[in-house]
């Protein structure tokens, strides 16, 4: 796991032996997140609060799932600048950044997101035409592992995971917000090309699903 994920701090750890209250020195892994910067054509487009993991999948993700981009082929170049916690992306000949919703909407999801995507334009989403299909003892196979999954969560906590999981591809991630795990996965699958297998995959989630992560699948 990369360190660079969380820190350790000293703290003051509560004890309690057969109702006498004592502090114990003790030290507590914490989970750390950046804010970053999100760069179209040279101006910045959006700041997202994130784990410093993932990043360029990341924006890759949340510009997709805002409709900046449909696919791998809308981007140009890609880079990170690690020092400025930044991911910078031209777009490609032709393409460019639609004007945004006028009104954006704060989601209920975590550290108060927000989206440009109106839920209510029909337009913005693709119908599903097909699905696949899984036994129910799959389902629940591939949820037990999902759980054992999570690596930061087990050993720091203070994540969310998300596992799309098919037969021919699967991605799984932890971030602090599911919106960015949901983002990420999109991320990864448009670098490899695989976005076309998500009508016939599970998703699975650490979490509710609410309405910004149902926009976003």
């Amino acid at each position: 796991m990369n360190e660079k994920l969380f820190s350790t701090f000293d703290i003051k750890e509560i004890i309690s032996d057969s109702g006498v209250i004592r502090l114990r020195d003790s030290e507590k892994d914490v989970i750390g997140e950046i804010s970053l910067k999100i760069f179209i054509n040279g101006t910045e487009y959006a700041s997202l609060l994130c784990l410093n993991q993932l990043t360029e999948e990341l924006a890759l993700g949340f510009l997709h799932s805002e409709g900046v981009i449909d696919s791998i082929g809308d981007v140009a170049s890609i880079s990170s600048n690690e020092r400025l916690f930044a991911v910078m992306i031209n777009l490609a000949e032709g393409k460019s950044v639609e004007k945004c919703e006028s009104l954006r909407s704060v989601t209920s999801g975590c550290g108060k997101c927000f989206t440009y995507i109106n839920p209510l334009k029909q337009e913005k989403f693709i119908p599903v035409v097909d699905s696949g299909q899984y036994s129910v003892k799959d389902i629940l196979n591939t949820m037990v592992e999902f759980e054992r999954q999570s690596e930061v969560y087990q050993t720091v906590g203070g994540v969310h995971s998300v596992l799309f999981k098919h037969a021919e591809f699967s991605v799984f991630n932890e971030d602090i917000g599911r919106h960015n795990c949901f983002d990420k996965i999109a991320g990864v699958l448009l670098k490899n090309k695989k976005m076309d297998l998500v009508e016939k995959g599970m998703l699975f989630v650490s979490g509710r699903v609410s309405s910004e992560i149902i926009t976003k699948v």
